[in-house]
């Protein structure tokens, strides 16, 4: 009986016991805003047709969060794919919403994550949305797509559904 209440005890110490280094952590958008920042908001491709000159990345200084860097996180979002090949996609943009980038102009810095994933996620896994799981980097870079505040070397990208 000891050793039955023995196993019972370490069992449910395992359970309540805290993340280990290697688990990452759920991580939403709103967290890679400061607080107090208020992003821009999101129009529909139509209103920038209309408006071509607003069609820009907006606040290309927006503040980022600092202690993000190093985090592990765990983040969903929206693939823009900008290097693989036929079959991999091995460096994308990873967006909070469908189109960013591609049909309406980028979110600010803040809300844009440079992924690097040298063993590529599938090409036809990019067209919906995914999860990325690695560590977070407080990096600003500039490229011909946008301008992101964060980058993200990943451990795994899967599908979000």
């Amino acid at each position: 009986m000891k050793l039955f209440s023995t196993l019972v005890i370490a069992s449910l110490l395992a359970f309540s016991a805290p993340l280990s280094a290697e688990e990452y952590v759920n991580t939403t958008w709103k967290e890679l805003v400061p607080e107090g920042y208020k992003p821009p908001p999101v129009r529909s491709q139509a209103f920038y047709e209309a408006n071509p000159e607003l069609a820009n990345q907006p606040e290309l200084d927006a503040p980022v969060v600092e202690s993000l860097d190093g985090k592990k996180v765990k983040i969903p979002g929206y693939v823009v794919q900008l290097e693989g090949d036929s079959e991999r996609v091995t460096e994308f943009l990873l967006v909070p919403y469908f189109g960013a980038c591609v049909h309406v102009p980028p979110p600010p810095p803040n809300q844009i994550i440079l992924v690097k994933f040298p063993e590529g996620v599938k090409y036809e896994d990019t067209f919906d949305a995914v999860w990325v799981e690695g560590t977070m980097h407080v990096e600003r870079a500039e490229g011909e797509v946008a301008v992101v505040g964060y980058q993200l070397t990943a451990a795994t990208v899967t599908p979000y559904y």
